[in-house]
């Protein structure tokens, strides 16, 4: 059996497609089907259940890619180690950003990056961190952006800055005369969040698990958007709380309606995560030392508490 003949299995276990598989591999599907089949043959084995739709791996199939990982990835370190000794910093890099993080800071690096690296092909993807986190795994994201610490051995994080959290607090709410509020300020019943899957949802609910929870509100709305949740807190509806970068380009008059919390503050940290393979390890330096050169000067905290993006049950 051959790399490339593994790279075929892992596609078609991942699209759960022959035809799709052939695409995403820039081959013919009569192609690709042919040589899955040798590898089955020379293995006396059936790696897929064809009869399912869509296709499924056999027990066998599975334990057979789980190896087929590790062994592509191994052979994608022998480029990676020549590329180093180079000093090569170009390719193909695949880059996962959660949608909270994804419209502040990818407009604070990315024209710097791709200017200071040109042989280097960016792929970014907004995914959540569950998507993230699957991606990394299974090979098909190079390194992420996302909230962390994750707690998984599997992957390897960085820290890149603390983001605390800031609340927009409309003027008729009772603490919007507070200049700087306590987290025993905040009524989780007052606050709209954003839809499940938001690992910034997460962090909030964390924040304020188990205080002030009397008293239901009339409605209930989760939106995938802050702007959603600015506009119906401006209408009386209830607060929010905003990642800090996101309130600097904010309206005047909307600046005036946030209050920031005492020190520690809560804060998110985010962090470059990757998979302890360490593929591509000098693009992904070369993403963290251009992230932390442009971010510096915009968010510098020091004093906060780390609030964890894992809901905890």
């Amino acid at each position: 059996m051959t790399i490339t003949q593994l790279k075929y299995v892992l596609a078609v276990a991942e699209h759960k497609n022959f035809t799709l598989a052939a695409e995403k591999c820039f081959v013919t599907q009569p192609t690709l089907s042919m040589q899955i089949q040798k590898i089955e043959d020379e293995l006396s084995i059936q790696i897929f259940d064809r009869t399912k739709k869509p296709i499924q791996l056999t027990d066998i199939g599975q334990k057979i890619v789980n190896q087929a990982k590790n062994i592509v990835n191994e052979a994608d370190r022998i480029q990676d180690i020549v590329e180093q000794q180079k000093g090569f910093i170009g390719g193909e890099f695949r880059l996962g950003i959660i949608p909270t993080i994804m419209p502040t800071l990818l407009p604070m690096f990315l024209n710097n990056f791709i200017k200071k690296y040109p042989k280097v092909k960016l792929i970014i993807e907004e995914l959540n961190t569950d998507e993230i986190i699957t991606k990394l795994k299974n090979g098909n994201l190079d390194a992420a952006i996302a909230a962390t610490p994750l707690e998984d051995e599997k992957i390897k994080e960085i820290v890149l800055y603390f983001e605390p959290f800031v609340a927009y607090i409309p003027e008729n709410n009772a603490i919007f005369q507070k200049e700087e509020i306590e987290i025993d300020d905040l009524n989780i019943n007052d606050i709209l969040l954003l839809q499940d899957g938001h690992c910034f949802r997460d962090g909030i609910l964390n924040l304020c698990k188990n205080r002030n929870e009397a008293g239901l509100k009339s409605f209930q709305i989760e939106s995938g958007s802050f702007e959603t949740l600015i506009k119906l807190a401006d209408e009386g509806l209830g607060t929010t709380l905003l990642p800090y970068l996101h309130t600097l380009d904010l309206k005047d008059s909307d600046k005036l309606k946030l209050r920031h919390f005492k020190e520690p503050k809560p804060a998110r940290e985010v962090s470059l995560i990757y998979p302890k393979s360490e593929l591509k390890i000098q693009i992904i330096d070369a993403l963290r030392s251009t992230i932390s050169g442009v971010v510096k000067g915009a968010i510098v905290f020091q004093n906060v508490q780390i609030i964890s993006p894992l809901l905890k049950k």
